[in-house]
């Protein structure tokens, strides 16, 4: 094992980072086809929803500055024809508290926070934000995306991530937008990725890096248990779910900008 190890490593190393790769769109491709494979193939591509549930943890500075039991609903929605890169085709309820009583829901046309006092908007910047971060996110890109008109996978061939052999590959829209993933080379399965944006206001540069990790399998598709953010090198949000549960059948209701009402999980019949 230790033999095999260090071949990887070695290999990683003898391939420079950022240089080009032969028939680089080719291989980037079957390297992204093979992680599809690995999440599950078709079962990962036409989940309809999924919960986690766990705890989550945000910091400010490298300092843990909130914990809470979390519970993310996501579910995904059909997106018209040729606008995959500019519909956002999921919503998202993240559900903090013993009973789901502080949430905040994103949709396609904006984002609210929930409360017993009702539902409040969001400011504009926040929603963009969260809206650019998916469309950028590898999990959104490989469940709505891959088949994007003017979507590139360059490889950038092999390296080491987290201790770990990976291949590289640049994924780019048409809009140009960048997302560098890194996917274990013995598992195929996503281990990071990382990519940039500009405050619309200060202009400056912020890089964001995601890290997935404690894959298991529920019924037949693999998903990362844990999740860590960073931006600019800190450490800004990291979740470690206890159960990850696909095809729920979230309503629409269940994603409506309206108050929490007590208790108010779906329950599969």
């Amino acid at each position: 094992m230790m033999l095999a190890w260090a071949m990887f490593s070695a290999l990683a190393l003898a391939q420079p980072k950022g240089q080009p790769v032969p028939n680089a769109d080719e291989r980037g491709k079957k390297v992204v086809d093979d992680a599809v494979a690995a999440l599950g193939g078709s079962k990962f591509l036409e989940m309809e929803d999924r919960v986690e549930s766990g705890r989550a943890y945000s910091f400010y500075h490298e300092q843990l500055s909130g914990l809470s039991i979390a519970r993310i609903y996501t579910r995904y929605l059909d997106v018209t024809a040729g606008k995959t890169g500019e519909e956002l085709g999921v919503r998202e309820r993240q559900a903090f508290g013993k009973n789901d009583d502080w949430a905040v829901v994103f949709r396609e046309d904006g984002g609210w926070e929930l409360t017993y006092r009702g539902a409040k908007q969001l400011p504009a910047e926040r929603f963009e934000r969260y809206r650019d971060s998916t469309l950028r996110d590898l999990f959104y890109i490989l469940r709505e995306r891959l088949n994007e008109k003017g979507m590139t996978f360059e490889s950038r061939g092999l390296d080491v991530f987290e201790n770990q052999p990976v291949e590289i590959v640049d994924i780019t829209d048409a809009q140009d937008r960048t997302t560098t993933a890194y996917f274990q080379q013995i598992t195929k399965l996503p281990v990071g990725q990382v990519f940039s944006w500009r405050d619309p206001k200060t202009k400056e540069r912020n890089d964001e890096v995601s890290r997935f990790a404690r894959y298991r399998e529920v019924n037949g598709i693999q998903w990362p248990h844990q999740i860590t953010r960073e931006r600019n090198g800190d450490k800004i949000y990291e979740i470690f779910a206890d159960s990850v549960t696909f095809n729920q059948d979230l309503t629409d209701d269940f994603f409506s900008p309206v108050a929490i009402q007590k208790d108010s999980r779906p329950r599969k019949k």
